[in-house]
């Protein structure tokens, strides 16, 4: 490293640990912290420490690592069996939907077509009429 080289006559800016005073040669020593660790000196403030967490579950507190691993898997079992039940309920009530609708199509379709037939079957009737020389004034 250089040494940075003032001029004589320059102020010096740093505070130097090792310079004289009137008295003599003081050494300089560093504040000590106060009670629980505050720099600030705040005595009457609470100290701090770890947060002391007593609501622990029991399974935290008593039971190893593999037993809570156990238990973990059969929850999980138990909740992918109720959700594949759930999604057959689901697609149980989705197909008897699907069937009711195609039902009532069909009733529609058919209700439709003997419309269509009472129709055709007036219409063939009217056509008939005419050819024997009957009106609708003459036929009501």
């Amino acid at each position: 490293m250089s040494e940075q080289i003032l001029p004589m006559d320059s102020p010096v800016d740093s505070f130097d640990a090792t310079t004289s005073t009137a008295s003599g040669h003081l050494p300089i020593v560093p504040l000590a912290h106060s009670a629980s660790g505050r720099v600030s000196g705040k005595a009457w403030k609470m100290p701090k420490s770890a947060t002391v967490r007593s609501h622990l579950p029991d399974g935290v507190k008593t039971k190893k690592w593999e037993e809570r691993m156990e238990k973990t898997k059969k929850e999980q079992a138990i909740k992918k069996l109720q959700a594949e039940l759930k999604q057959e309920k689901r697609d149980d009530i989705k197909r008897r939907r699907e069937v009711t609708l195609e039902r009532k199509k069909a009733a529609e379709e058919r209700q439709r077509l003997e419309e269509a037939k009472a129709k055709m079957g007036a219409r063939k009737a009217a056509r008939l009429r005419r050819k024997m020389g009957r009106t609708k004034k003459i036929n009501h």
